[in-house]
């Protein structure tokens, strides 16, 4: 469905093509503009420390013109802090008075060596106890969550998971993976040049964990692997609590349940021609009184792109999100 919004988005003609969509979220004009955003913020450097100990790289950004309002961005996959449409986002929020705490999850960004353990897509109650201790010792009277791909998956677990005791106001999560395993065939059968894309650099991160813990001693899987399914098979069952890929992949699905303890609004926005994220499963999320689901016919995997300096319609989307619950 689409949401009671009067500027909803509709894509121009010669941008409905839904890889041209998803490459201009990230490539082109979109990182361009990012590079100049990145060198004109002031931008504070943290590490935020969980409970656990587990340690995450983030970047902080305040408004010029505060409101003590904090938004909260998670990235994709691989992304990073630094991601373009993480940045370009931020721009947009700073603008109107939004303190931004951009969060590198584990392994993501320049943080490979700090925690020895690998990154997986479970680790979400490491990210809400890191956001607890930041949030604990700040003064901010409004707190929202927001994420894209991957990182929307996280904002929708922590938020249903520990949205209360983080005081978030909302969340916006964009084109999360709601049925991994079905994310993962579509990633195999679909373009290739996505599952050859996720392979490099996830093949990457785990080369560079290698050179920061060397005792972990799995560069002879490593070599050996080809494919991504190679790579969840290998690594699965050796560095994740789970027994298997199956396994895995239903401990972080968003179906069925999984949401039922939203405790405050939550908007996830989707678009029916997403390369990578089959749309259809979003039907196998139960119905939960707090959780928003907007859909729309074209934008690709996360991008929304309005025109070809590739601004992203989302960004306005979220900010209308965050205005209306001040």
């Amino acid at each position: 469905m689409q949401p009671n919004d009067p500027i909803a988005y509709k894509a121009p003609r010669y941008l409905r093509n839904a890889h041209l969509q998803t490459v201009l979220n990230s490539q082109g004009p979109r990182k361009l503009r990012a590079r100049r955003i990145l060198r004109r913020l002031l931008t504070e450097t943290l590490i935020l420390q969980a409970e656990d100990g587990t340690r995450l790289l983030a970047d902080l950004d305040q408004s010029s013109k505060p409101r003590s309002t904090l938004m909260i961005l998670l990235h994709g996959w691989e992304g990073s802090s630094r991601s373009s449409y993480i940045v370009t986002t931020t721009e947009t929020l700073l603008a109107q008075g939004f303190d931004v705490l951009r969060v590198n999850l584990r392994d993501h960004g320049d943080s490979h060596h700090l925690n020895p353990e690998l990154f997986n897509s479970t680790r979400s109650p490491e990210v809400a106890s890191a956001l607890l201790k930041f949030i604990v010792d700040r003064n901010y009277d409004r707190i929202f969550l927001g994420g894209f791909s991957l990182g929307a998956s996280f904002a929708l677990r922590i938020a249903a998971d520990k949205g209360v005791e983080l005081g978030l106001n909302a969340t916006v999560a964009v084109c999360p993976p709601t049925d991994p395993a079905r994310a993962m065939d579509a990633l195999n059968q679909g373009f290739f040049a996505y599952e050859r894309y996720f392979f490099k650099r996830w093949h990457g991160s785990l080369q560079h964990k290698l050179q920061c813990f060397p005792q972990l001693d799995y560069a002879e899987e490593l070599a050996s692997a080809k494919s991504l399914d190679d790579l969840n098979r290998l690594f699965i069952p050796s560095h994740t609590i789970y027994s298997d890929v199956n396994e895995y992949f239903a401990a972080y699905a968003l179906v069925g349940d999984r949401l039922s303890t939203l405790a405050m609004p939550a908007y996830l926005i989707a678009a029916d021609d997403d390369p990578i994220i089959p749309v259809d499963d979003l039907k196998r999320i139960d119905p939960i009184e707090n959780l928003n689901i907007e859909t729309y016919r074209h934008g690709g995997h996360c991008g929304f792109i309005e025109n070809l300096a590739a601004h992203s319609w989302v960004e306005g989307r979220m900010l209308r999100i965050l205005q209306s619950h001040l």
